[in-house]
């Protein structure tokens, strides 16, 4: 059974048209193409029927990246987050993917996606024990800032969690939303639904939401 299903159905209601075209992004390009047909298979189920996929470490003409852009949906996949930022901005479709999201353009993202939506991506290398690895050397970790929180998903609720978020939610300038697998946020504009339990970690306090 796949977990994620609720978030699946949830995205796609977003999408009004009849015809629902759908641009995968993965985080790097080895086997993409695996991941990519698995993305196929599970959304086909909620009505979309038009795919893509957009590579940020490969070269893409303009011509497929205009094609890209046009999706109802962009959705950025899960995996290394600091490998994925760095060629988001390398390839120039960082600014692309705001403008975007200002234009009313849905952008979703899985795990390492979700992470980099926030206005910083801190959290991927938050708990020591359960981080990405930063080989890649990034060091400016800042994220598109298309919403006003952290996010930090895998969650467990566990006093080892909730003490390693707590501590890091001290000295940040925007709350952390914490959320289990299967669970999510949907934003729009300024109001925040919630897919599943959620917990927010806000100056060293922690709350269920």
């Amino acid at each position: 059974m796949d977990e994620n299903r609720y978030i699946h159905q949830h995205l796609a209601e977003l999408v009004e048209e009849s015809r629902k075209s759908f641009t995968y992004v993965p985080y790097c390009y080895d086997q993409s193409d695996v991941f990519f047909r698995k993305a196929v298979r599970r959304y086909q189920r909620f009505g979309f029927d038009q795919f893509q996929i957009l590579h940020l470490d490969r070269p893409s003409t303009k011509d497929h990246v205009k094609h890209c852009l046009s999706a109802d949906v962009i959705y950025l996949a899960g995996g290394n987050t600091f490998y994925m930022l760095h060629h988001l901005k390398k390839s120039g479709l960082f600014g692309m993917f705001q403008e975007y999201s200002r234009r009313g353009g849905i952008l979703a993202g899985l795990s390492a996606g979700a992470i980099i939506m926030t206005p910083r991506i801190d959290l991927a290398g938050t708990p020591e024990y359960d981080a990405d690895d930063n080989e890649i050397g990034l060091r400016n970790l800042r994220g598109l800032n298309l919403v006003d929180f952290e996010f930090f998903p895998h969650f467990r609720n566990s006093k080892r969690f909730i003490d390693s978020l707590s501590k890091y939610s001290l000295t940040r300038k925007n709350p952390v939303y914490a959320l289990k697998d299967g669970g999510g946020v949907i934003v729009n504009e300024r109001r925040k639904t919630f897919i599943g339990d959620a917990w927010i970690f806000w100056k060293g306090d922690c709350t269920r939401l």
